[in-house]
């Protein structure tokens, strides 16, 4: 059984990822980690991480941003496998995680659904046989309190399209602010926030007379959830380096 330290234990996603492995043999979430320890989850929760003296194998974290040094810190400090899942991150966060994976074995990813990760290999090879007739525009939508965007998981495709591409296209975000004709080498990004949508990205391929549509919804936070536990399960054993749900739908 793969003992959990759940980072972000008390939010919305951490109350899912707590329901979710109570129906799991393989994994148990032995303590948790927020700013408050007001709610009663059936193991204990630290509000600073250094008094937390629990043996665990793997700390998920879907907190905050702000949040990411220490839970990174205490991971390398005690030797532990870390599954980052928080969203909004900078560039120098995410540097920071790759530093640290030739420590311990890290997993980050925007989006933890097995689903989109499939989504992103499907882009990948759609780009490779579309990009010269069709024109590339990511569509994401998201519920009313989600604070960053385009979201993690909009920026992730449009880092697979590049990845693809023999020259990288620019990402624009926001078309009113420049009123010229769309550009060939760029990928069009918008963002649509109401009520509580889980998470819905569409690609769109437009090209003459045709558009093909990639598409993934999220009907609930439950998906992103089991993706986090699969993850756990994955990588409690694994040697330090820097990995990504792909690694985990490759096996």
């Amino acid at each position: 059984m793969v003992r959990i330290l759940l980072s972000g234990c008390n939010g919305k996603m951490g109350q899912v990822i707590t329901a979710a492995a109570r129906y799991r043999e393989d994994v148990k979430i032995v303590a948790g980690f927020d700013i408050s320890d007001s709610r009663d989850n059936g193991y204990p929760v630290f509000t600073q991480l250094e008094q937390c003296n629990v043996s665990m194998d793997v700390i998920i974290d879907f907190s905050h941003p702000a949040a990411l040094k220490s839970v990174l810190d205490y991971a390398v400090s005690k030797k532990i496998p870390l599954i980052v899942a928080t969203t909004g991150l900078s560039d120098e966060q995410i540097l920071k995680i790759k530093e640290s994976s030739q420590q311990i074995p890290i997993l980050y990813s925007a989006n933890m659904s097995l689903g989109v990760n499939l989504l992103l290999e499907l882009v990948k090879k759609a780009t490779k046989l579309l990009y010269t007739n069709f024109d590339i525009e990511i569509v994401e939508k998201h519920h009313n309190q989600k604070i960053d965007a385009p979201s993690g998981t909009a920026l992730a495709l449009a880092d697979a399209i590049n990845q693809t591409l023999p020259e990288k296209y620019k990402y624009v975000y926001d078309r009113h602010t420049c009123r010229v004709k769309r550009s060939k080498d760029e990928i069009g990004m918008h963002s649509i926030r109401g009520g509580n949508i889980a998470g819905e990205h569409t690609v769109i391929y437009a090209g003459k007379d045709e558009i093909i549509e990639l598409k993934h919804t999220a009907n609930s936070k439950e998906v992103f959830g089991v993706g986090a536990l699969k993850a756990a399960v994955y990588l409690h054993d694994k040697k330090p380096g820097f990995y990504t749900m792909q690694d985990l739908l490759s096996i």
